[in-house]
């Protein structure tokens, strides 16, 4: 494990760099805290002092006002063997007070430095340029969060561009609530709220919201106006609370006592956060040219906030493409105009949010995190594989999306969306995985659950055994039922059925009673199904069936499908393409592990053959050195044709997790473990994007990876095929 030591102001400390770097260091201490120990070293003054918990992980403290420090700082890292590297944030004034012993001690340190500028000022004095200079030459690598900080730092500091990173400041994943609850439990029902937050300082112009409140109250009178934030500590110290009790007289003498509340308070993120989301419009209104990010300002978006903000650079580069409002500064009269315009048209506001959450899904805090591991690993000596931490189990969003009938097929971020009803695809998964978790032992499931989905499977059944796949939120079958075909589905249910009997040991003796009925009244189609996937399918359940019931019928059943399969393979293999079909879809991994369950289940030397050259074959085109990237939705892959290379879904994943898995347990090769891995990863940021698909506030899995960015909506064929890989690795490692 490699030791990084980051000196940066810490908490209790109460400032935007302090929160920073704790959202930051947690971030990534909960993504790879198997291949990297942060420690802190916590940067004080002569007259601010504090004391650290335990888990704050405080080894150093760094006196910025004693010129001494830096140097016995400076001999400390660098005779520590364990520290690798050194990230430093940087303010201009954080080290002001010994500006020269920073800067040696930037110079002499032995370890390379990773250097964080929180703002880069585009006209510098003379000195300052001199000083960011010397930073620029003593660091290994410069952090910069926008791509205007990126630009100046080229174009004022001439500095080297492969020495420069672009990482967003980031923001928390939330897993969006009812706005109006919300409301109605802070005592804000029937209001249209304004908000802003952070500490309070002159600098936050709160004062031309209050020019522009009247003329907003005009026409919106139950508008309120929320200040959420205690003062600034330094400016508490010098001037004590001279800004807000100006605040509170122009608030008296404009009579807008009822429509400005303050909330004096340095709030613990979870209130926070349900603050913005019961935001209409936050209001971000700096008066200072060279902020060149806002913490404050992101983590509105990433709640879904419509935005009016003033123009300094971050708010440029973030509210272009009509995510927000940008208005001048200190000019209230454009300020009310806006905020009326966007409290009349809800459409605007709705637009402006899910444009804001689309921009800001790569800043979360995770995917950060990812980032800055990227850029140490590139740092350290040898280069070292990351270590992804696998995330708890977690049933919340396919609870979140179950209801009466079964699983709603799909999401609006996390909010289900009922009008899209059901789907015998999503509830027959859903039903798989719940059995997973009970046979494994790996979380707790309520048995109505397992008992809803059952009741779904044998609805969706008709009277010649086969099944109809959609259902709408009254419980009707749909038109889609005779538009489509429904093979794959039918398949999926077999599957299902029979992982429930294999599993229902662990459930009431009736409920194993009434699924061995539904899946013998099956039997039937087996003859005339003819989609390999449908049959691999089948294959499953059948297999999974006969560790608990064994019979002759049924391996008869699975010699005949396996010999459909077998007919396929011989059909199109043949030199360099060694697969079923002329092309690869979705869910490609199914067909060769049904094989291998096949050969399993009656032995057949053939099976077991055509199941490893055909896994071989698809690994070869699913895997990019350590990472995966599976067949695109865009056209897919023929034989003999280029193929896209984006419209990543995780159905596809899923499935190569889980015959890497399978195919672990027969072969016994480590190469599929390791494999295993690395495709799971996929979920937790390494893809081409290096962003993680699943999302772990909510517990539910994005929809999609795309060239550029990601599918944000969490439906239900996504959330519980990320959960039915998760318990493949469980699976896979208790074999070991």
């Amino acid at each position: 494990m490699r030791k990084i030591v980051c000196i940066t102001t810490y908490p209790p400390r109460e400032c935007g760099i302090a929160t920073f770097a704790q959202d930051l260091i947690r971030a990534i201490q909960s993504k790879f805290g198997n291949s990297y120990s942060i420690r802190i070293c916590a940067v004080e003054s002569g007259t601010e002092k504090y004391a650290y918990t335990r888990k704050q992980a405080v080894e150093y403290v760094l006196n910025t006002s004693d010129a001494s420090a830096f140097a016995t700082l400076t001999k400390q890292l660098n005779e520590d063997s364990e520290v690798e590297i050194v990230l430093v944030q940087h303010e201009f004034g954080l080290y002001m007070e010994q500006e020269e012993a920073f800067l040696e001690m930037l110079e002499q340190l032995s370890k390379p430095v990773i250097l964080t500028f929180h703002t880069v000022l585009s006209q510098p004095s003379l000195d300052m340029y001199g000083s960011v200079r010397r930073m620029i030459v003593a660091c290994k690598y410069l952090v910069v969060m926008t791509q205007n900080s990126r630009r100046i730092l080229l174009r004022v500091y001439h500095a080297d561009d492969g020495k420069i990173e672009v990482i967003p400041h980031g923001t928390h994943l939330v897993s969006f609530k009812d706005k109006n609850m919300l409301k109605s439990f802070y005592k804000l029902s029937g209001r249209r709220v304004l908000s802003t937050f952070g500490l309070l300082s002159p600098g936050k112009s709160i004062e031309t919201t209050l020019g522009a409140l009247p003329d907003i109250v005009k026409e919106n009178p139950s508008v309120i106006f929320l200040i959420i934030g205690k003062t600034h500590p330094g400016v508490l110290k010098v001037e004590g609370e001279k800004y807000r009790n100006l605040l509170k007289e122009k608030i008296k003498d404009l009579h807008l006592e009822e429509h400005v509340l303050f909330i004096n308070q340095y709030l613990e993120l979870p209130v926070l956060l349900e603050y913005l989301q019961l935001t209409d419009v936050y209001l971000f209104t700096s008066s200072d040219p060279n902020q060149a990010v806002s913490g404050t300002f992101v983590y509105a978006i990433s709640c879904g906030c419509p935005i009016i903000a003033t123009p300094i650079p971050h708010a440029l580069e973030l509210l272009s493409d009509d995510a927000g409002i940008i208005f001048d500064f200190k000019d209230s009269v454009q300020l009310a105009i806006a905020a009326n315009r966007l409290l009349a048209d809800e459409s605007l506001r709705t637009e402006m949010k899910l444009v804001g959450l689309q921009k800001t899904a790569a800043t979360a805090w995770e995917n950060v995190a990812i980032a800055y591991t990227l850029l140490f690993q590139r740092t350290g000596e040898p280069e070292e594989e990351l270590i992804y931490s696998l995330p708890p189990v977690n049933t919340s969003h396919i609870r979140r999306m179950s209801r009466q009938w079964g699983i709603i097929q799909f999401a609006k971020g996390n909010r289900p969306d009922s009008s899209t009803g059901y789907t015998l695809d999503d509830t027959a998964r859903a039903l798989i995985a719940m059995c997973q978790i009970v046979a494994t032992g790996k979380g707790k499931v309520k048995e109505r659950y397992v008992r809803t989905y059952l009741n779904f499977i044998r609805y969706c059944q008709q009277p010649d055994g086969s099944f109809l796949n959609y259902v709408d939120q009254d419980g009707l079958f749909t038109s889609q039922n005779q538009e489509v075909r429904l093979d794959d589905s039918n398949g999926r249910a077999i599957c299902a059925l029979g992982y429930f009997i294999s599993c229902s040991a662990h459930f009431p003796a009736l409920w194993k009673e009434e699924a061995m009925a539904v899946f013998e009244r099956t039997f039937q189609q087996f003859s005339r199904i003819e989609s390999p996937r449908s049959m691999a399918f089948m294959l499953e359940g059948l297999y999974y069936y006969t560790r608990v019931c064994p019979s002759a019928q049924a391996d008869a059943y699975i010699g005949l499908l396996a010999n459909k399969l077998v007919q396929c393979y011989r059909r199109t293999a043949g030199g360099e393409w060694l697969w079923f079909e002329t092309y690869l879809t979705y869910d490609n991994g199914i067909l060769p592990e049904s094989m291998l369950l096949a050969y399993q289940a009656i032995g057949r030397e053939e099976y077991k053959q055509i199941a490893w050259e055909a896994f071989e074959f698809l690994l070869k085109k699913l895997f990019v050195g350590n990472r995966l990237q599976v067949i695109s939705n865009q056209g897919w892959m023929h034989k003999g044709e280029e193929h896209h290379g984006f419209g990543e879904q995780p159905v596809d994943v899923a499935g190569t997790v889980i015959a890497l898995g399978t195919f672990y347990q027969v072969f016994k090769e480590e190469k599929y473990l390791r494999m295993q891995t690395d495709a799971f990863n996929w979920f937790l940021g390494n893809n081409h994007l290096h962003q993680i698909i699943y999302n772990p506030t909510t517990g539910g899995c994005y929809d999609g990876l795309e060239e550029n960015n990601i599918n944000l909506n969490q439906g239900a064929e996504s959330t519980v095929c990320y959960l039915m890989a998760r318990l493949a690795l469980v699976t896979a490692y208790s074999v070991k």
